[in-house]
């Protein structure tokens, strides 16, 4: 199986960004392993019409699409478990 392609959203990125930086080569780290391996273990598919997971970073979260045909995972949120599923 070959490599997946990872993407921000702009809105990830910028929530990236604005993390603490002690947290930030962890989250990177995991979703850098997302292009390898889009469903690691742990991982959890999340409810809704899109084809969004989920992955744990600490206390961290960082949610996602793939797109197995185009071999593209798109993150879409970054952010701390309490805040992450909330819409802004």
């Amino acid at each position: 199986m070959g490599a997946y392609q990872v993407d921000f959203e702009p809105r990830a990125f910028r929530e990236v960004r604005r993390l603490p930086q002690h947290h930030v080569g962890r989250i990177m780290d995991r979703i850098r392993g997302l292009a390898t391996e889009p469903r690691p273990p742990g991982c959890e598919k999340l409810r809704g019409p899109d084809n969004s997971w989920r992955i744990r970073a600490g206390d961290y979260r960082v949610v996602y699409r793939v797109d197995d045909a185009a071999r593209v995972v798109t993150i879409a949120r970054v952010g701390h478990r309490r805040d992450v599923y909330r819409e802004r």
